[in-house]
């Protein structure tokens, strides 16, 4: 009937808070609370060698911390949890065109700019992945690199100086970062944002990353049960469907934020 135990539809979302610039020591961060999953990303740009087989290009590293209290994520359990989650947005952001790396390049094979994306789980509350994505993105909008100057002497030796203006530097272009979309079955019908209480019901889950034009780069099922092809092509077309409202409303949740400026009030545990 397209209720559910909280009075959403099959396809609503829970409320969600988002809040960047919440993390004084690191290059962009964001806060998001989805229902009662609470998520927190921090990014930090040091400089690196680029990889043999990318020379032009920069690249980002994921780590992901399970401290949440629930207890089925303590010890061995949140570590599990933790990989599944890095490996998943490795190959989420693994797709072309997700985020410029080439922007990040400094120097050919010398020097580039590496991301490390911290990811802290402060509370388990069910959809943990859409959170995650969600958080990754407004902290990556959020990123400020310094600009560098390579210089060149006589001999040949490179020196690189750094900006120390705080407003000359570098933004991401996040228009083509993919957000998650987690569908959870549960019967004969398939629903976004699933709770706890949800999860437990369902069997079987199909996570989607979706781009704000719609396009899917990757899906990846979860769950120890089946789904069989006709409903994975209706929750592929509900994924990219609920997948274009979402970037849309991040996005104007960021714009909005942004324009305020210095004089946005913190509301965050930082504030």
């Amino acid at each position: 009937e397209d209720l559910r135990v909280d009075g959403r539809g099959c396809e609503d979302y829970r409320c969600a808070e988002v809040e960047t610039d919440v993390v004084s020591n690191t290059s962009g961060s964001a806060r998001v609370k989805l229902g009662e999953t609470d998520i927190l990303v921090g990014i930090k740009a040091e400089m690196g060698t680029p990889k043999l087989e990318k020379p032009d290009e920069g690249f980002l590293e994921f780590f992901v911390d399970c401290s949440s209290n629930s207890p089925e994520l303590e010890g061995r359990g949140g570590e599990e949890l933790g990989t599944d989650i890095a490996n998943t947005l490795y190959r989420v952001f693994s797709c072309e065109n997700s985020v410029d790396l080439k922007s990040l390049c400094i120097n050919p094979k010398e020097h580039c700019w590496v991301l490390y994306v911290d990811v802290l789980l402060l509370e388990c509350g069910g959809n943990i992945f859409d959170a995650i994505s969600i958080a990754v993105k407004a902290a990556l909008f959020n990123t400020r690199i310094p600009k560098v100057r390579v210089l060149e002497d006589e001999e040949g030796t490179k020196e690189i100086e750094l900006s120390d203006d705080p407003y000359d530097c570098i933004r991401l272009n996040v228009d083509e970062v993919p957000c998650i979309v987690t569908l959870s079955k549960i019967g004969y019908r398939h629903v976004v944002d699933a709770t706890l209480q949800e999860e437990a019901c369902s069997l079987a889950s199909l996570l989607i990353s979706v781009t704000s034009k719609g396009a899917i780069t990757s899906m990846k099922k979860v769950g120890k049960g089946s789904l069989d092809p006709e409903s994975i092509f209706e929750m592929m077309e509900t994924g990219q469907r609920v997948g274009k409202s979402l970037h849309i409303a991040l996005q104007k949740i960021l714009d909005e934020e942004e324009s305020l400026g210095m004089s946005r009030p913190k509301v965050g545990f930082l504030g």
